[in-house]
């Protein structure tokens, strides 16, 4: 059964003429009569009563026509969404962004996407690094922006980077540490420690720590969520170990974690290989046009700095 002979049926339904059908068709009769007479066929049975002045539905023929209708209706459906879809016209779009990525920071990507793609209906997935990357190879996402330190590039995807900030020790106003213009790991030493659960180095940082001067701190408090370990820092209850961007409370002090220095490089990451939708297109035009922490996109940059060199490099050859 094929689909153009189902909107002949419907034709001759509602017709009841064969030539009428056949101009409402744009095809000639002939290919319309066989198109029929072929769904017959396949069905088992005539669909018309063929009579000079009174061409009428079959028995068989007003048993299948609610079904062929309904057929017919939802192919269109399908056909308007598609077209919908690929014009960006409500098109749902799920993006996965790591939850220590501060809302302020997606603005100019989210508000330049409904300026230019207003028919996309973005759908903000919070999660940590490790989730996002299971939820993309997966097949769940299919763009997620995050970062994972210490983590070599899974082959498998695909990274744009969209822009780098460094960790900071964060400390009341009025702790002693607030002083400094630095802070070391072994500054740290039996401070009180206020652990963010979904930190991109969550596991990963003490040891370095520990091998740069650190000799332990006690850990006081544990949350996934950034505001409530800024409230507890304001309270001079301990320290936390963040990214500058997270660290917005009036009431602490951001410094710069050094020897070592710690840095987060945050991307937008997509699977490679796998064919994405229009909106996924549409999203990375976006954030390479979006400034992230004050910046253009870290991959706009290299992109520049390589097209500069190419003169170079040619002239010296």
């Amino acid at each position: 059964m094929e689909m153009h002979q189902i909107r002949y049926f419907l034709a001759v339904s509602k017709e009841l003429n064969f030539t009428r059908a056949a101009e409402f068709c744009n095809v000639a009769q002939p290919s319309l009569t066989r198109a029929i007479k072929l769904l017959e066929e396949e069905l088992g049975g005539p669909l018309f009563h063929r009579e000079r002045a009174n061409t009428h539905l079959s028995e068989l023929g007003r048993t299948v026509q609610p079904y062929l209708e309904e057929v017919y209706a939802k192919t269109q459906e399908a056909k308007r969404q598609a077209l919908d879809f690929g014009k960006l016209r409500k098109t749902p779009l799920k993006l996965g962004v790591m939850c220590t990525i501060q809302p302020d920071e997606l603005l100019d990507l989210v508000s330049g996407l409904q300026a230019r793609h207003p028919g996309i209906e973005l759908e903000i997935i919070d999660a940590s690094a490790a989730d996002l990357e299971d939820r993309l190879l997966n097949g769940h996402l299919e763009v997620a922006i995050y970062c994972i330190p210490g983590k070599d590039p899974d082959e498998r995807l695909h990274y744009i980077p969209l822009f780098r900030e460094q960790f900071m020790i964060v400390v009341s106003t009025d702790h002693p540490l607030a002083s400094r213009n630095a802070i070391c790991p072994r500054d740290l030493t039996g401070g009180r420690y206020l652990n963010r659960i979904s930190c991109e180095f969550y596991g990963y940082a003490g040891a370095i720590w520990r091998e740069n001067g650190f000799e332990g701190c006690e850990m006081v408090y544990r949350s996934e969520r950034d505001d409530w370990i800024l409230a507890m820092i304001a309270a001079g209850l301990g320290f936390g170990f963040m990214p500058q961007s997270c660290a917005k409370h009036p009431m602490v002090a951001a410094r710069p974690m050094v020897d070592p220095e710690f840095w987060r490089e945050v991307n937008l990451v997509t699977v490679r290989g796998r064919p994405h939708s229009p909106a996924v297109g549409a999203l990375v035009k976006e954030a390479m046009r979006a400034r992230w922490l004050g910046q253009p996109a870290i991959a706009i940059g290299a992109e520049r700095e390589r097209a500069a060199a190419e003169p170079v490099l040619a002239a010296a050859e």
